[in-house]
């Protein structure tokens, strides 16, 4: 079998001092040992109970590949929180909107990956009423098929409680 017919997609959980160079120095062991990138979901203006900011790496690899990242990593000094197989069969998009949702969108983030099995692929922000006016965002999530309802259903209840509302997509089948 060919390299890339071995390859897992696995997703490795860091956290990094907030200071220059250290999201470089933590991807290097990826290229070094063989990983191929897919994402990086680097969150700035989270931190960790550490203080630290929580960076997720998707990556392509064999497990022994996996197993020299992680453990060069760790003998770099960065702190590996989690390592291992992350199969996502589904993404959904919804669309957050309300007062000031752009002042307190990391925490929104952060209460959306510890109350699901799901992860944030992505965000977009719009605020064009200025800070603290009504603004949205784009929440782009990745998750288990069979957890989607589930996630969204979290979803809804996180942005009740903070005053929200929430555009959930259409599922396969269902028209407008």
């Amino acid at each position: 079998m060919s390299d890339s017919v071995d390859r897992q997609m696995f997703t490795v959980r860091l956290e990094l001092p907030d200071r220059p160079g250290e999201l470089r120095r933590a991807l290097e062991p990826i290229a070094e040992h063989g990983g191929n990138l897919r994402s990086v979901f680097h969150e700035r203006g989270n931190l960790t109970p550490r203080g630290h900011i929580p960076v997720e790496v998707d990556l392509a690899a064999t497990p022994e590949q996996l197993e020299a990242i992680v453990t060069a990593l760790r003998d770099a000094d960065v702190t590996v929180v989690r390592a291992g197989s992350q199969y996502y069969t589904e993404e959904v998009t919804a669309i957050l909107f309300g007062q000031g949702i752009d002042g307190d969108i990391s925490e929104t983030l952060t209460s959306i990956e510890q109350s699901t099995d799901a992860t944030v692929r992505d965000v977009t922000l719009a605020a064009p009423e200025g800070a603290g006016g009504l603004s949205s965002a784009r929440v782009h999530l990745a998750t288990e098929n069979e957890e989607t309802a589930e996630t969204l259903a979290t979803l809804q209840e996180i942005a009740e409680k903070r005053g929200l509302s929430v555009v959930e997509p259409l599922t396969t089948g269902e028209s407008a």
